[in-house]
């Protein structure tokens, strides 16, 4: 693999009815799988549609999984405090067979606040009720009796349990996910300290990435995630894309990095924003200023927050695939997916995978894989 695997990532945000969103969904999968993006991660929300249009990922990727052959499909994320952990480990193993084991499994202690109190949860016990939920869905994946008794989760799960990612804006939560072995999941822009607002992404990203490699247990893979806005278009069709960007990256700018955005122009906001929109040319070199990405071993694009027509996300997967990843070393193809589908596995593991067939470790592998 000559650098990170390219990723595909949505929302579910075009202007449309849910049923026209699941479709474009599901066609821009089919779209990231021939252009050869090694994974698909799909985000997870509750009411209303203006932050995400999918409650139940898993459902969304298994129709998913009977389009496609070949690409990773993940969420990202799974909100874990509100989700049931053992249902949530129980559906994630049918789609884990149904797929031909090409599950990622990204969870996190949930963003949105106002979703917690129509669960019967506390919003400011999230972190408290993640652990828990995560120790159980660890359980349940690792085939363990849950909750102290005798009842182990069917299908069984295989090695699904070594597949989970934790999404986090902090060093601490780097730290969290290595400890545990887990993949680490980095956000497309977040929040500056008030001393450095003009600090680089990457100021911001690279310690975190750092805390998670320090806390990783010997042999365990690194794997890190960096998510991005990207919309790469023709360029004939850069003005428009900047327009379809603007109110958008305007809201971002000023929930997000709460900027005072009314005498702000299109190109601070791309900046602000961390956005990389624009021909090829120009998200090229934007994407080459990033250093995330040299420490990463996955990068996923998403559209939002620009309200990018169906028609031109499924070009700028085209872009990124054929145009972009070359000039920027990213793995795409059939051995970009295969790598994400071994890259939880120990080095050992891959040795004891390579062995000759008798080998009983190899035979193992081969009946996972």
């Amino acid at each position: 693999m000559s650098g990170p695997r390219l990723g595909f990532f949505t929302r579910l945000l075009e202007e449309a009815t849910a049923a026209e969103r699941y479709r474009f969904a599901l066609e821009q999968i089919e779209q990231a799988e021939r252009s050869g993006f090694a994974s698909a991660w799909v985000a997870q929300h509750h009411f209303g549609e203006d932050e995400g249009g999918l409650p139940s990922p898993f459902v969304l990727l298994a129709a998913a999984a009977e389009r496609t052959s070949r690409i990773g499909l993940a969420t990202a994320v799974l909100t874990l405090p509100i989700d049931d952990p053992l249902r949530a480990a129980e559906d994630a193993a049918v789609l884990d067979l149904l797929s031909g084991n090409r599950v990622q499994l990204g969870v996190a202690s949930g963003g949105t606040p106002s979703s917690f109190a129509a669960f019967g949860l506390d919003p400011e016990q999230r972190r408290e009720i993640f652990a828990d939920h995560l120790s159980v869905f660890a359980d349940a994946l690792a085939g363990r009796g849950v909750r102290g008794t005798g009842s182990r989760i069917y299908p069984d799960a295989g090695d699904l349990g070594e597949r989970i990612w934790q999404a986090t804006f902090s060093v601490e939560g780097g730290r969290r996910a290595g400890a545990r072995g887990d993949g680490l999941l980095l956000s497309r822009t977040q929040p500056r300290p008030a001393e450095t607002p003009g600090a680089p992404l990457h100021d911001l990203q690279l310690p975190i990435i750092a805390a998670y490699r320090d806390a990783l247990p010997a042999g365990a893979p690194v794997r890190v995630l960096a998510s991005r806005t990207g919309l790469v278009v023709d360029p004939e069709n850069r003005t428009r894309a900047l327009e379809l960007a603007e109110d958008g990256l305007r809201r971002l700018a000023a929930t997000m990095h709460g900027t005072d955005v009314d005498r702000v122009g299109i190109d601070e906001l791309v900046r602000i924003t961390d956005t990389h929109v624009g021909t090829v040319d120009e998200v090229v070199a934007s994407l080459s200023r990033d250093e995330t990405l040299a420490a990463a071993t996955d990068v996923s694009f998403q559209v939002h927050s620009i309200a990018a027509t169906h028609e031109l996300t499924l070009r700028s997967l085209q872009l990124l695939a054929e145009q972009v990843a070359p000039r920027l070393g990213l793995s795409t193809g059939p051995e970009a997916a295969q790598s994400l589908h071994t890259a939880h596995r120990t080095t050992a593991v891959l040795a004891a995978a390579s062995a000759p067939a008798s080998h009983p470790i190899t035979q193992r592998e081969e009946t996972s894989a």
